[in-house]
């Protein structure tokens, strides 16, 4: 498989244009965290005692036997950002809005993921997600797993090439441990997939790992293998 780098991040164009340009052999495989008080009056049922005069007996308004919330008895609601489930510990890449491209690792893809190391003993072990033009709507997901070798080994640049970038999964926001499941992409195919989430789906037609949620596509095959991008 022929190697397709630039220098910086490119767009959604120029990855349609690098990836549907490669040539494979058969063999290829923000809110912000500070709460916003909603402040305004919604009227309620009057539970307290009602005064003659059309007040309260702590002298709130009222409006044909309701209420209305006084400073004091609204409620503030808070919002706060979910912890994300993924870190990139390899390569971070940025979009041309200077948005973190991610793809997320949901908790079944990491439960099944960490299924297979352990039945193969194989803690380096890692998913390989590719995008290749084909399939029936243009474009098609290839997966593959990848043992990843230490970073002192010379053979790992055969494995983990300059571009690619790993995701790693992290249970509960926590920073991940060494033997958590990853996910590795070359920096095109993370163009077309940023945003979206790797799943683990056992469906009538099988069980898969499977992207879903993707904010490119358009359309897809009824596997899910194969998508169309927006133009």
């Amino acid at each position: 498989m022929a190697s397709i780098r630039c220098a910086h991040a490119s767009s959604t164009a120029k990855s349609f244009l690098r990836i549907a340009s490669r040539e494979y052999s058969s063999a290829a495989t923000r809110p912000t965290p500070e709460s916003a008080p909603l402040e305004f009056l919604i009227p309620r049922c009057a539970s307290k005692r009602m005064s003659p005069r059309g007040t309260t007996a702590q002298g709130a308004p009222t409006l044909r036997g309701c209420t209305f919330m006084t400073p004091m008895d609204v409620r503030h609601f808070s919002a706060s950002h979910a912890r994300k489930a993924t870190v990139c510990v390899r390569n971070p890449l940025k979009d041309e809005d200077g948005n973190d491209m991610i793809l997320e690792i949901t908790p079944r893809a990491a439960k099944r993921l960490t299924t297979i190391m352990t039945k193969d003993a194989n803690p380096n072990l890692a998913l390989r997600i590719q995008v290749e033009s084909g399939g029936c709507h243009g474009f098609q997901y290839l997966m593959s797993l990848v043992t990843i070798p230490p970073p002192e080994d010379p053979k790992r640049a055969e494995v983990v090439r300059e571009d690619d970038t790993i995701f790693q999964f992290a249970e509960d926001g926590t920073a991940p441990v060494p033997e958590a499941p990853r996910i590795i992409l070359d920096e095109p195919s993370l163009d077309l997939l940023k945003g979206s989430k790797v799943d683990f789906t056992q469906e009538l037609i099988g069980s898969q790992f499977k992207i879903v949620d993707n904010p490119l596509a358009t359309s897809s095959c009824g596997c899910g293998t194969s998508f169309d991008i927006k133009a």
